[in-house]
């Protein structure tokens, strides 16, 4: 009987054990990300990031083009990545392009599926940045990214910087 005992309380210890593993984790409703990490690949960079989100309404789907989504708001795109360069003199600079306008690499997630009850989410977004420094700028041998994420209820998150980049 005793030893009946210790194997239904240890069972049960087990089991309490393991639910509290599975909870639902809360967050801010507005997005938070941190910790870019950037990895060379080929002629392309890699930027990643984790992000967290309490409302889970990361993402938007391709035909979602009315206001405030339309191609010419500002939230047309949830993902924004700066390019900044480190000016000799002036320290760190916008990059720009052969217009004169700042870069900036926009892009447009898609939804982040999220199955069973829980609304919060979180996770790790990678990016590819084809041609990822000015070529024609004489201070792109030093770069970093500014990187800001938006949801679908427009609550913008935090910014966060890469590290120094030598392309």
């Amino acid at each position: 009987m005793r030893t009946k005992l210790v194997f239904i309380f240890s069972f049960i210890a087990t089991i309490s054990i393991l639910s509290s593993c599975f909870k639902n984790e809360e967050y801010p409703n507005e997005p938070i990300i941190s910790n870019p990490q950037v990895f060379f690949s080929g002629d392309s960079l890699k930027l990643t990031f984790d992000f967290t989100d309490g409302d889970g309404d990361i993402g938007l789907d391709p035909d979602e083009l009315d206001s405030p989504f339309d191609a010419d708001s500002y939230f047309y795109y949830n993902l924004y990545i700066d390019y900044f360069e480190k000016d000799d003199e002036d320290g760190w600079v916008r990059g720009l392009d052969f217009l004169g306008d700042s870069i900036s690499f926009k892009y447009r997630i898609k939804p982040i599926i999220v199955k069973g009850k829980a609304r919060g989410i979180k996770g790790t977004t990678e990016v590819y940045i084809n041609e990822f420094y000015n070529k024609l700028s004489d201070d792109s041998d030093t770069i970093k990214y500014q990187i800001s994420f938006i949801d679908k209820a427009l609550n913008i998150s935090n910014i966060i910087e890469t590290n120094e980049i030598l392309p």
